[in-house]
């Protein structure tokens, strides 16, 4: 049974969420505005949300009848029978009440007005599966992301340690928020055929696989041009992060048009690694130029 919900909450994603909130911290390091104490909270904040969030859509999927049994995809545990609607229901819901007595926390870092943007995140991440238009079901699933995973906790994690937000910072969350972006294009071009037997207009239901495998590729390297007037600061070494991130994106992209079905699901994981690692390799030259 544990390894159902290990499953539910998709390992594989969660970098997603953390590489945020590391990316932040590189920013707060470079500014001499780094607190340890919020960021681990914020660190948190981010993946309980995202394991909410996660939770969500499995259940709210499988009531809307959009999820299969031997899906391609990773197993879902309520469709397969392994975990009850209802417990799913109540775990995300507990997730989410974590997340947000974590967020209140961070009151003492960022003043009262977090609430609200606590309350924003946490509709974000029930809108995205569930309400009068879910975000998944018609090709605003990649904004979201952006949205969610970029721009919401770099520039948040950033200002609770700092108390503002700067230019670089937001268009470094732009950049992260465009490679999490790419998790999910991931995930839907392998989905696209069942999502499309079921009516789930996903963007790549909606603009084809060939349009969003190009999409990967100019995401990638979008999110790098918003950050190379940062690097070019930086000492020549650590010039050459962004460079290995492309050529790591590069090869995925080309692993992603050379697979199908099943096999396309270790690209998802290695996209949300790459993003993981590139955030900690900047916030480690950031720490080493502070």
């Amino acid at each position: 049974m544990l390894k159902c919900w290990i499953e539910a909450m998709r390992l594989r994603t969660l970098p997603v969420s953390l590489a945020g909130v590391v990316a932040a911290c590189g920013y707060a390091l470079l500014d001499g505005g780094f607190d340890p104490v919020a960021a681990v909270l914020c660190a948190a904040f981010a993946i309980l949300a995202q394991v909410a969030s996660n939770f969500a859509n499995e259940y709210y999927d499988y009531t809307a009848g959009l999820d299969r049994a031997g899906r391609d995809g990773p197993r879902r545990g309520v469709t397969e029978g392994d975990i009850t609607p209802r417990a799913m229901l109540r775990a995300t819901y507990i997730a989410l009440g974590l997340a947000c007595m974590t967020g209140l926390s961070l009151v003492a870092w960022g003043g009262w007005w977090l609430i609200i943007a606590g309350v924003f995140i946490a509709l974000g991440a029930l809108a995205y599966s569930t309400g009068p238009y879910p975000l998944s079901r018609h090709g605003w699933g990649e904004v979201a992301v952006v949205v969610f995973f970029g721009i919401v906790p770099v520039c948040l994690t950033y200002y609770v340690q700092c108390g503002h937000c700067t230019a670089a910072v937001a268009m470094g969350s732009v950049a992260v928020g465009l490679m999490g972006a790419n998790v999910l294009v991931v995930n839907n071009y392998r989905d696209r055929d069942d999502d499309l037997a079921v009516g789930k207009r996903t963007l790549a239901v909606r603009a084809g696989r060939r349009a969003v495998r190009s999409l990967y590729l100019l995401n990638g390297c979008v999110a790098v041009a918003l950050v190379l007037p940062l690097w070019r600061t930086m000492p020549a070494a650590a010039r050459l992060i962004p460079a290995v991130y492309l050529a790591i994106h590069v090869a995925l992209w080309r692993a992603l048009g050379r697979r199908e079905g099943a096999a396309i699901n270790p690209l998802l994981g290695l996209t949300a690694m790459a993003m993981l690692l590139y955030a900690v390799a900047f916030a480690v030259a950031a720490a080493a130029v502070s």
